[in-house]
């Protein structure tokens, strides 16, 4: 599919308005679009109008009428002509990178970008062992020490070639990724300098003007955390709550209290975690939501006994790997960040998470490894950008309550192995576009609450639907007993035809035996019959 660069005007709602305006990126009418699709031009709009007349892609959807009059609405001076210009003289570096990244195609999932770095590793390791083995080699007595020489250089340079393939085509997925990750930074600065114009009044933005403040309200929360952290040093203190002071960090001292069980800084201007947050050896539950974090530290990983983990409502766009380590997570909520993927490993660990909050992210894909967390009862992943569910999703066979809505046109169907998710109790896939249900959807017998609302359904038909969850079960029950008789039907069929082939090649086999027999029989001169018949006259 071929991606879309333009910034997505929720999360860059300035930017997105701005760009719109630009001659080469703004919005054209049904009817140029139709007419771009049909048209077989190798320009570079018509293959853009193509492209969004076949796909609409959730991350980066095409400017509309109604998110421009809401921007407005919110910020009027936008319409104003000097403003416009203005901002546009601060954009051009992302209109400059977004003709580049229109014929570079999708970013890579994570999952893709973890397999390529660790066949790259792989590769790496084999061509060392393969050119420790050539120098190794002993040189044959009839050839002489020049002429070896230069037969060991052609044997690495030829295994180096074969094996630089494999690595440029690996590279460049990684390379991709990255070049991705990049444009994004790109876009939030841009965001954040258009912002600083618009307070400005249209005067340009140095970012390198920007002022940090540190005024008497910073001063005092300083004072009182390290009061607190006396106070936890002397006495062992084992919960520490410090939601909503405007913390705008977290001392390295934090991580030397070796007592503390529970952690509140919740709703604070938090935008780093320290990597000494590891030291909280007793650490159960971390509330760390409402913050400005960006990334979480790969230390949160040694946290052995953390069993409540809360970073929802920051601006994380990837979990560390090393949260799988967390294997006493009991509950992790991720919510309402700007996540596009999830750790490739993270199920496979997790054993006793039984709550995964993920909605409200960019999620496309869910790791294949999701299916081993045995203990998950709770998944709520609504309001993403999921393209479908992993084929294993039916191993989770404790999940009571599953939330897909809201993943609107990515999310089109559901795994036959949905059906083996026999303990769910409630299903939740409204807003999505999901034609049929699954045929073993009838097996969800401790089914007792299912949205479908806004999704063209034509299995169950609508009048099913319209009729309950019951009248769907039902239904879907039906289909499956039906989808099972036909097969077995089948399978009957198939043995009867291979046993009446099979006996008539017994048959055949019989006769065919027979018939050697008789004409050897005929054909000998003497037969052992012969002879005795022989005898007795």
């Amino acid at each position: 599919m071929q991606a879309t660069m333009d910034p997505h005007p929720g999360t860059f709602p300035v930017l997105s308005y701005v760009m719109s305006r630009l001659p080469s990126f703004g919005p054209r009418s049904p009817a140029s679009i139709s007419a771009s699709s049909a048209s077989t031009s190798d320009s570079a709009s018509a293959s853009a109008s193509t492209s969004r007349s076949h796909h609409v892609d959730i991350e980066q959807p095409p400017h509309s009428d109604a998110s421009s009059s809401s921007i407005v609405g919110q910020m009027p001076n936008l319409a104003n002509p000097e403003m416009l210009a203005s901002m546009t003289r601060a954009i051009s570096d992302v209109a400059q990178a977004r003709s580049v990244f229109k014929v570079m195609g999708p970013r890579p999932t994570h999952e893709e970008v973890d397999e390529a770095k660790a066949k790259l590793a792989d590769l790496e390791a084999h061509l060392s062992r393969q050119l420790e083995e050539i120098v190794g080699l002993p040189r044959p007595p009839e050839i002489d020490e020049a002429r070896w020489t230069a037969h060991i250089a052609e044997k690495e340079k030829v295994i180096k070639e074969s094996t630089e393939k494999e690595k440029r085509i690996l590279k460049s997925i990684i390379q991709l990724d990255n070049m991705h990750d990049a444009y994004g930074k790109l876009l939030k600065d841009a965001e954040k300098r258009l912002v600083k114009i618009y307070e400005n009044d249209g005067a340009d933005y140095d970012n390198n003007n920007e002022n940090e403040e540190d005024d008497e309200d910073s001063v005092q929360v300083k004072e009182q955390v390290e009061g607190i952290l006396k106070e936890a040093y002397g006495k062992g203190v084992e919960r520490i709550a410090l939601s909503g002071k405007r913390l705008k960090y977290l001392p390295e001292a934090f991580g030397h209290i070796p007592a503390l069980v529970v952690l509140d800084v919740s709703t604070n201007q938090l935008s780093v975690i320290p990597d000494s947050i590891c030291g909280l050896e007793s650490l159960e539950e971390l509330n760390l939501s409402s913050n400005a974090l960006e990334s979480l530290p790969e230390s949160i990983g040694l946290l052995q006994k953390l069993k409540v983990l809360n970073v929802s409502g920051n601006k994380l766009s990837a979990l560390p790997d090393s949260i799988s380590k967390c294997s006493s997570l009991v509950e992790l909520d991720a919510s309402f960040n700007s996540l596009s993927y999830l750790p490739t490993n993270i199920g496979f660990e997790l054993h006793n998470l039984q709550k995964l909050m993920i909605q409200l992210n960019k999620i496309r894909s869910l790791p294949s490894s999701i299916c081993e967390m045995k203990s998950l009862r709770y998944l709520d992943a609504h309001f993403n950008e999921l393209r479908g569910l992993p084929v294993a999703i039916g191993k989770l066979t404790n999940l009571q309550v599953l939330n897909l809505s809201s993943n609107f046109s990515d999310l089109r169907e559901l795994p036959e192995t949905f059906g083996d998710l026999i303990n769910l109790r409630e299903l939740d896939l409204s807003n999505n576009q999901i034609h049929a249900l699954p045929d073993s959807f009838g097996r969800l017998h401790n089914l007792t609450k299912l949205n479908l609302e806004q999704n063209p359904v034509e299995v169950p038909p609508m009048h099913v639907v319209g009729e309950g969850l019951q009248a769907i079960k039902g239904f879907m029950s039906q289909r499956w007993i039906d989808i099972l008789e036909e097969e077995e039907r089948k399978t009957t069929q198939e043995v009867q035809e291979q046993g009446e082939n099979g006996w008539l090649t017994r048959s055949t086999s019989w006769l065919k035996n027979v018939s050697e027999n008789v004409t050897e029989m005929i054909m000998s001169p003497k037969t052992p019959k012969e002879a005795y018949l022989n005898q007795q006259l």
